[in-house]
């Protein structure tokens, strides 16, 4: 760069800098640069023979207002014309006012554009590097379209100065992150790849950068560089400090440029060649061993360039994880680390040995600074020291050490920072069932989590425990003893109370024989919760309540008086006065069989992954599990739970059918049809989804292949012939879903269940006429000679005015004798 001769310093743009420092206020400095900005404006357009030094002093006025924070619209194409000067110092204040204030999408583009090919042109290397600077502020895509091609050329030249060419790499690197569509490298390759082996380093430091993303896009056509690299790599970590004393930075050989090699050795797997996979390892034993060298120096900076190069060459051992030499050794090391006095040191060994917990070599290595780990969760006073401290444990548990790590989780939870609680609960909920021998132990884990971090406890962690303890036969009696011990607290999380209602509404007769939680016992511990919980948990209670009546028939009395008082039957929330009647209503018209039958215990779960992993997995940052995680955990996790979960909130044990949708479930625990009176989206509809969860929605339907309403133009004639409605009532032979009949007036639709000796159907009538059916009525029967084997029990039939396009709905309750 030439040198700035005394003569070139503008005594004018000294003075205003000076006055705009001496403002007494922010008026008074508006003022002044109102006044400078009116001087300007006049200057450049009255003036019209500015010379370069007058256009170069008014455009740095101009750049200093800017980065005061004002606007400037002007003088713009003053410091254009400032690009065609042959003296720097003007070239220079042209372009920097060009890369701070020219938006991209600028008129000026083009003439900024021509100007930059003149310099670039000129082979001076000054002005080269100035322009390529300018392409590279602006970075704008018309900028890469005029020179995506023109710049490799300039780096891979043999006759371009070293200088130019740091530029040139960065300058296609910032071209190639804006628009990578237009930087393609092609024939130009090769000879970048081969910049590595450039004998100046700063030309490697730069074109290390620009391979790197490259090869992170383009593997393949880069991978030659690995060879080139690793050579690289050993002359520096090889070489002695005064080696190269311009690139040593106090007593540590090119530090950057050592980073960034084995940054580039990560984007590819290990060398396939030996001599190249010997050399490489031979670096990085050699960078282990002199981390263990005592220090040549005091100075912060000289441990900061050494740990940087160390960490670097940890990564690339544990992206390799091909050589358990160098993981045990590497785990030795980051070990030494976590009592360091630097709390950067400490955080980057917890980090980057929970990498190194998922290595099946250094796993065991990883495990025996257990209690250093602890220590760190205990006592450290930087919460994100703490987070990796409590990530690492995470990584390091098995089966051997899962108690005492997830009894320390236990323990700082309670004291733990807001900000990770949530991810804490997860991880602990996670280790307690995938680790777990004693299915005890892990009810009172999760037990012990919700009392101390309830409000941290997401709806998939008590999902989870409810699941496994309905699948485990020998684990239900402990967990109802449990859980009714630990809603005695004074304080009782409303978590808490959603397991105890479903637990004991399930398995609260296996302890009813103790008279310290006999039936009522347990029944008046559950209601005296009732009035603190929200309204989805008095849901859940009522549906408890429900459930006690068929295992406790002493409590019925006592619970239909719950459940007739006023502040049930009429609630202001509808799911809670719904449940209360038609709770109510069950219980006094079924018989002690039927009542046994819709109330039976939920049967097991289907397999299926955790929802606690796959919750834990959308979590951000380096705390969150990996995919490999999530399928240790999923083969592992079998041994354990059982089964997974349902598809649905297991709270729903016992709501009825005809309730408006809410996260339960049926009384036979099964979806069941759409909600009762549910009003068509369109009143052009003919043909109407009886099947929809969410009630009739789609313009139209017909019957598919399935036997199903889909939705289809409807037909010119819709009335199947005679065949075709046998072929309709031939498909209930294998399916439980479908149309029943149908014709140009009347569509009938059936929706049926089926357990054991339980059989439960719905009907649905359609009318697919414009005018209303008068007292449209159906009748049950059963034929003579099945009277003795099926018992009907018709819950209920709605209206009788049938409107125009719309849906009554027909549900029938079967008992069938065993023959």
């Amino acid at each position: 760069m030439p040198a700035v001769s005394k003569g070139d310093g503008m005594r004018g743009l000294a003075v205003f800098i000076s006055d705009i420092r001496n403002c007494k206020s922010k008026e008074a400095e508006i003022k002044r640069i109102n006044k400078e900005l009116a001087n300007i404006r006049s200057k450049f357009k009255g003036d019209k023979a500015l010379d370069g030094y007058s256009k170069k002093k008014y455009v740095c006025k101009l750049l200093f207002i800017f980065l005061l924070g004002h606007d400037i619209d002007f003088g713009h194409m003053e410091a254009v014309n400032l690009l065609s000067s042959n003296k720097y110092t003007e070239k220079q204040i042209g372009y920097l006012f060009i890369s701070v204030l020219v938006n991209s999408n600028s008129e000026l583009i083009r003439l900024i554009n021509n100007a930059i090919k003149n310099d670039l042109s000129s082979r001076n290397p000054t002005f080269m590097c100035l322009a390529l600077h300018c392409i590279a502020n602006v970075g704008s895509r018309e900028m890469a379209e005029a020179f995506a091609s023109e710049i490799p050329r300039i780096l891979v030249a043999g006759d371009t100065m070293d200088s130019v060419k740091q530029s040139a790499a960065l300058c296609l690197l910032r071209l190639y992150k804006t628009s990578p569509d237009l930087v393609l490298m092609g024939e130009w390759t090769s000879r970048v790849v081969h910049l590595l082996n450039d004998q100046h380093m700063g030309v490697v430091t730069a074109a290390i950068s620009l391979i790197t993303c490259l090869s992170q896009k383009n593997p393949d056509e880069f991978k030659t560089c690995v060879s080139l690299a690793v050579s690289r790599l050993s002359r520096i970590v090889s070489s002695a400090s005064t080696d190269l004393q311009d690139y040593t930075y106090y007593f540590v050989p090119a530090p950057w440029l050592s980073c960034k090699l084995l940054r580039l050795l990560q984007c590819y797997p290990p060398p396939e060649d030996g001599a190249v996979k010997g050399r490489l390892v031979e670096c990085l034993e050699t960078i282990l061993n002199k981390a263990q060298e005592p220090p040549k120096s005091k100075k912060v900076q000289h441990s900061n360039a050494k740990n940087a190069i160390l960490f670097e060459a940890i990564s690339l051992i544990i992206h390799y994880d091909s050589e358990p030499n160098l993981l045990v050794r590497a785990c030795n090391q980051l070990g030494q680390f976590l009592q360091h006095r630097e709390t950067n040191l400490r955080y980057l060994a917890l980090e980057s040995m929970c990498t190194l917990a998922s290595s099946e070599f250094s796993h065991e290595a990883v495990k025996t600074h257990i209690e250093t780990v602890i220590n760190a969760l205990k006592t450290e006073r930087d919460v994100s020291v703490r987070q990796r401290a409590a990530d690492l444990l995470y990584a390091m548990c098995d089966r051997s050490n899962a108690k005492q790590i997830v009894a320390e989780m236990l323990s700082y939870l309670e004291t733990a920072d807001y900000s990770i609680r949530e991810e804490m609960v997860l991880k602990v909920a996670i280790l307690a069932e995938k680790y777990a021998v004693d299915y005890s132990w892990y009810v009172d884990t999760i037990l012990n989590l919700i009392r101390i971090a309830g409000d941290y406890v997401s709806e998939e962690v008590w999902y989870r425990v409810i699941q496994i303890v309905i699948n485990r036969d020998d684990v239900q009696g402990y967990a109802a003893k449990t859980v009714f011990e630990a809603l005695q607290a004074p304080a009782c999380h409303e978590n808490m109370v959603k397991v105890g209602g479903y637990i004991l509404g399930e398995f609260g007769n296996l302890i009813a024989g103790d008279p310290r939680s006999s039936p009522l016992v347990q029944f008046n511990l559950l209601h005296s919760k009732f009035h603190l919980c929200s309204v989805p948990t008095r849901a859940l209670l009522l549906s408890a309540y429900i459930k006690f009546i068929n295992l406790f028939p002493e409590t019925k009395a006592t619970i239909q008086e719950v459940l007739r008082c006023d502040s049930q039957i009429r609630n202001s929330d509808v799911e809670l006065q719904q449940r209360a009647v038609e709770y109510l209503k069950l219980s006094s018209i079924a018989s002690t069989d039927v009542l046994a039958t819709v109330l039976e215990e939920m049967p097991p779960f289907p397999e299926r992954e955790s929802s606690i992993l796959a919750k834990l997995k959308k979590k951000k940052g380096p705390g969150a599990v990996s995919v490999t995680d999530l399928e240790d955990s999923k083969r592992e996790g079998g041994e354990l739970n059982g089964g997974s979960e349902r598809g649905q909130d297991p709270s729903a044990m016992a709501a009825s059918n005809a309730s408006t949708p809410s996260p339960s479930a049926d009384l036979l625990g099964i979806r069941a049809g759409p909600p009762v009176g549910a009003a068509p989206t369109s009143a052009g509809s003919l043909l109407v989804d009886v099947f929809s969860e969410a009630g009739p929605t789609a313009p139209s339907a017909a019957v598919n292949d399935d036997g199903f309403l889909s939705s289809a133009p409807p037909s010119e004639d819709p009335a199947p012939p005679l065949s075709e409605a046998d072929e309709l009532l031939n498909k209930f032979v294998c399916k439980n879903n479908g149309v029943l009949f149908e014709n140009q007036l009347l569509q009938i639709g059936i929706k049926s269940e089926y357990r054991q000796n339980l059989g439960r159907m719905y009907l649905f009538y359609g009318n697919k006429t414009s005018v209303q059916f008068a007292s449209f009525t159906t009748t049950v029967t059963c034929p003579g000679e099945l009277q003795s084997h099926i018992f009907l029990f018709v819950l209920s039939i709605v209206g009788t005015n049938l409107n125009c396009i719309d849906l009554d709905q027909h549900a029938i309750l079967l008992l069938l004798n065993k023959l």
